[in-house]
């Protein structure tokens, strides 16, 4: 398990799935359709529970200068400050890896309960499983961040 801090919070524009995990593939499809790769937008998949129970997955690009306008699209901000996480490389070749790579990530005390898992793919093949820590933990145990 690694470290990971985000600078400065993203804004994304989502498609959420229609069930988790089985909708997953389709949302990813139709926000790539939606908002083709470039080199300048990063994509990702969030993911919480419900109330309920159940899980709520949101397939989601960066946004850019291109697509800010896009009325009627859901939009998410995956906040800055600090993460756990694990690089996975080929994540297609064991998809069971990132699932594997969350449960471990959400069983450790300084995560944040208010918080999200965060998918974060860098190029084709590799994805950053991450988590944001609670800042509260952090301080109350005395953990120095930097």
């Amino acid at each position: 398990m690694d470290s990971f801090k985000i600078s400065d919070d993203i804004p994304v524009i989502c498609v959420t799935a229609t069930s988790f995990p089985e909708g997953i593939e389709n949302a990813h499809e139709l926000l790539h359709t939606r908002f083709p790769e470039h080199t300048k937008r990063h994509f990702f998949g969030i993911s919480y529970p419900c109330e309920n129970g159940t899980i709520v997955y949101k397939a989601a690009a960066e946004i850019t200068q291109d697509n800010f306008q896009n009325a009627g699209t859901e939009t998410f901000t995956i906040k800055k400050g600090d993460y756990n996480c694990f690089y996975i490389k080929d994540y297609k070749d064991n998809l069971p890896r990132i699932r594997e790579a969350f449960e471990v990530l959400l069983k450790q005390q300084d995560v944040d309960p208010n918080g999200y898992c965060v998918e974060w793919y860098i190029g084709e093949d590799d994805v950053r499983c991450m988590v944001p820590l609670d800042e509260n933990y952090l301080h109350f145990t005395g953990v120095n961040k930097e």
